[in-house]
């Protein structure tokens, strides 16, 4: 214990004992005061009973008589404690068990403290590890597929790494070498463990930390960082020092610095930008490569709505929507990315659509009908009211003005009489 656990020595004999005396004081010796001793040296046990020196004795397994005392101790005085050696298989069985109990439960309390001890500042650092062994259970989600948890020994401490904090795609063997985010200390079923992860954006962060000074001692700061293990992350960055570029001081030379943190994160992308407080002015560093035009934000609601360009909408999008989700976490403003094209094409066809109306419902010819959407008239019950010198001044030309005048006159007429139609074949139905 000592060697492996760094208990001390000391602290062991004395739980033993304590231990051993409260169960068998709980078990066949109830009535008796004990005692037990441990050689630290040999571990040799021996127990005793303890009497009170008396000149009556009424109990038995607490008193003794002074002359029987004298007999072994000339010097015993009356109210003197005398300790008569007893044999420890008296103690019982259960004494046997508890002092086993007593075993384990110091020996996990003792590790647990010396764990926190050691660990607890590491915490939200990196720590390196081997793998130990790999943990199958059943998945909590039906149908699902066993879920493989990794045992880690750190400096003799064991740490977890569960499934869902593994990089997806990634496999270790035993005997493998792992490093990894200290997330916290938690209680297992054999002593504290350490609960390590992969998958945190947090673990990116202290991995950037470790490969760039400027990012150490403060002269760069990470003001956002998002994640999605396994696929990309992005890192928006400043710098409290006008001669040092965030960005390239990110990346390093020829990319050296970013690839250390990729390799270690079996190929995910990393994308680094530089933060601004200018909301446009990000979005459009956030969207870089891509250029985002006809942008809209709608502060109330905390939207973007912007086109890009065909060619770089799956660009902007990603595999599954991942880029654009992460984009959009990471301005932590809601996107909505329309392509430049599709936008036109949207508007021609409401423009044919109109004219297609028109021309259906007043007769107008499409060119006439077209002239008319031009000006912002694109039904029909958008001329009431409309005189032909309205239209004139709004740019038509007097013959496009008096057809859609009339047209929409006889289209009038038409409503009001299938009306009337419709009322008298109620009536006649009634």
């Amino acid at each position: 214990m000592e060697k492996e656990k760094g208990i001390p020595r000391s602290e062991m004999v004395r739980t033993i004992s304590d231990a051993i005396v409260f169960a068998a004081q709980k078990s066949v010796n109830a009535s008796q005061n004990l005692e037990v001793s441990i050689s630290p040296k040999t571990g040799a046990l021996k127990a005793y009973t303890l009497l009170v020196a008396v000149d009556s004795v009424g109990d038995g397994e607490r008193e003794i008589h002074i002359q029987l005392a004298r007999e072994e101790n000339p010097e015993v005085k009356l109210g003197d404690m005398v300790r008569r050696e007893i044999d420890p298989g008296t103690l019982g069985r259960i004494a046997a068990q508890a002092a086993r109990y007593a075993i384990s439960q110091s020996v996990r309390e003792h590790e647990r403290t010396r764990v926190t001890g050691q660990y607890e500042r590491h915490v939200g650092k990196i720590v390196s590890g081997t793998i130990i062994r790999k943990e199958i259970h059943e998945s909590r989600f039906p149908g699902k597929p066993p879920m493989t948890d990794f045992v880690v020994s750190v400096d003799g401490t064991e740490g977890v790494l569960t499934q869902r904090d593994v990089i997806p795609g990634e496999e270790f063997r035993v005997g493998n070498g792992v490093r990894a985010l200290l997330v916290g200390l938690s209680s297992g079923g054999f002593g504290p463990m350490l609960t390590l992860s992969r998958t945190s954006p947090r673990f990116v962060a202290a991995l950037l930390q470790l490969e760039i000074s400027e990012l150490a001692d403060g002269t760069i700061e990470v003001v956002r960082l998002v994640r999605d293990a396994g696929y990309r992350t992005k890192i928006a960055v400043r710098s409290h020092d006008q001669r040092v570029d965030p960005v390239g001081a990110c990346v390093g030379s020829h990319g050296i610095r970013i690839k250390n943190v990729i390799k270690e994160l079996s190929g995910e992308k990393i994308d680094v930008m530089a933060y601004s407080d200018d909301l446009m002015k990000f979005f459009q560093e956030a969207l870089r490569p891509a250029v985002p035009q006809n942008i809209q934000i709608d502060a109330a609601n905390q939207r973007i709505r912007f086109e890009v360009p065909e060619g770089d909408l799956a660009l902007v999008i990603g595999r599954g929507g991942k880029n654009a989700r992460l984009t959009s976490r990471l301005l932590n403003w809601r996107l909505d990315i329309a392509t430049a094209s599709s936008g036109q094409v949207k508007f021609d066809i409401d423009v044919q659509k109109a004219v297609e109306v028109l021309n259906a419902h007043i007769g107008l010819p499409l060119g006439c009908a077209s002239r008319l959407i031009a000006i912002g008239i694109t039904t029909p019950d958008a001329l009431e009211g409309v005189t032909v010198a309205d239209l004139v001044d709004a740019g038509l030309e007097m013959k496009d003005a008096v057809l859609a005048i009339d047209g929409y006159k006889s289209y009038k007429r038409g409503k009001g009489s299938d009306g009337d139609g419709a009322e008298e074949k109620e009536q006649g139905a009634a």
